[in-house]
């Protein structure tokens, strides 16, 4: 694929774990799905900084695959609702799966609010999927893992969701996170209690709280894949009160400020670290 293909094709991606890229040791690569349920999956090892790398919220379910020879493992990884310590391993393969933003694999065997910002092992949630474990672990082939995982996916579902859940994610995905609890009652046709305890009970979080993640998500987008750009200006367009509060959920959640992280990706090249396969 040719330079300008990938970019386009890392461009949409709008699920970003951009410390993890930035923590391994070469390159970061990149494989798409023709599931809508997945993201897309991903493959690194793991630097010698690794230790220090922080998960940032993304509303996504990840299931992380340990390629170590000797101790391999795997794990569910529930989105964390602030900038959190994601324990790599240095010198570590890791093949990942990102499911799209409110989307949970019906095969797991945990409620959404044991989901969110839990870590659970891969072969206690999904104890169907050993099989496909140690194929995944054993195999050097990023390509040939996400064949692996797909075959074990195909045929599967998401968890389904409330009519009223499944709605208001579609909204705030396609809002980028800008829109109130209130346009999502008249969105939806239902009382703001009602869409609360749906959503909950759906998603293991508020629909306030998912709408946090994802604007913030598309801030952290906007930042990697945008030349010019006024910080003011980001604020106002993704419906912060102002820039001073821009900027206080940014560092909650990216643990860092918008220029120093915009500082960082440029100085370590971000985009060209990512390799489509």
């Amino acid at each position: 694929m040719s330079d300008t293909s990938a970019r386009s094709y890392v461009s949409g991606i709008h699920s970003k774990q951009p410390w993890f890229v930035l923590s391994a040791a070469r390159h970061f690569s990149l494989f798409g799905s023709d599931n809508p349920s997945i993201s897309h999956f991903y493959s690194f090892e793991a630097g010698n900084t690794a230790e220090q790398t922080m998960a940032i919220p993304d509303g996504c379910i990840d299931i992380l695959f340990d390629c170590h020879e000797s101790r391999p493992a795997a794990k569910v990884c529930g989105t964390t609702m602030q900038a959190t310590n994601a324990h790599f391993s240095a010198g570590h393969r890791y093949f990942g799966v990102r499911f799209v933003p409110g989307i949970i694999p019906d095969f797991l065997q945990a409620s959404a609010s044991e989901l969110v910002e839990h870590e659970l092992n891969l072969l206690d949630a999904a104890p169907l999927i050993r099989d496909t474990f140690e194929q995944i672990v054993s195999q050097p082939e990023f390509a040939l893992q996400a064949e692996l995982f797909s075959r074990f996916y195909a045929g599967k579902q998401p968890r389904q969701a409330s009519s009223a859940s499944a709605q208001a994610v579609q909204a705030i995905r396609e809002s980028h996170g800008n829109i109130r609890v209130r346009d999502l009652e008249q969105l939806t046709g239902y009382t703001t209690r009602t869409l609360q305890r749906q959503f909950h009970s759906d998603m293991g979080m508020s629909p306030k709280a998912f709408s946090r993640i994802i604007r913030c998500q598309s801030a952290v987008y906007d930042i990697n894949h945008r030349d010019e750009l006024a910080f003011s200006e980001l604020a106002c367009d993704l419906g912060f009160s102002d820039q001073s509060h821009f900027l206080r959920e940014f560092k909650q959640f990216v643990s860092t400020t918008p220029v120093d992280y915009q500082k960082r990706i440029q100085h370590e090249t971000y985009l060209n670290r990512i390799r489509y396969c």
